[in-house]
């Protein structure tokens, strides 16, 4: 994995799961959610045959798997990750999410 600052590290699903779980915190997500959520992203990452991959590349594999698994925690993923600095940020990822569920309430 190479980092923002050029830094090449070793992936890790121990950093995986300690970056969604601040996300998950209070909500009803399990270590053993978690640790299918790192397997999905690691996987997701190998099935990309890449020798090393950005770190933004990864941030992007979490989002989807985290939204399946729990929408705030997502959105908090999210909000950081993607650097919400608007209302109208978390208002057009919370817009998609309803479109995606068919609700427009």
């Amino acid at each position: 994995m190479i980092k923002r600052n050029g830094v090449v590290e070793s992936f890790s699903r121990e950093k995986i799961v300690s970056g969604v779980r601040k996300a998950c915190q209070g909500r009803p997500v399990t270590d053993g959610d978690l640790a299918v959520l790192a397997q999905k992203v690691e996987e997701s990452i190998r099935a990309t045959g890449a020798a090393q991959i950005d770190a933004n590349e990864i941030g992007l594999a979490i989002l989807s798997p985290l939204r399946d698994l729990d929408e705030v925690a997502y959105l908090r993923f999210a909000s950081v990750y993607q650097a919400f600095d608007s209302l109208e940020d978390f208002d057009l990822a919370i817009s998609q999410l309803r479109l995606d569920h068919g609700t427009t309430t």
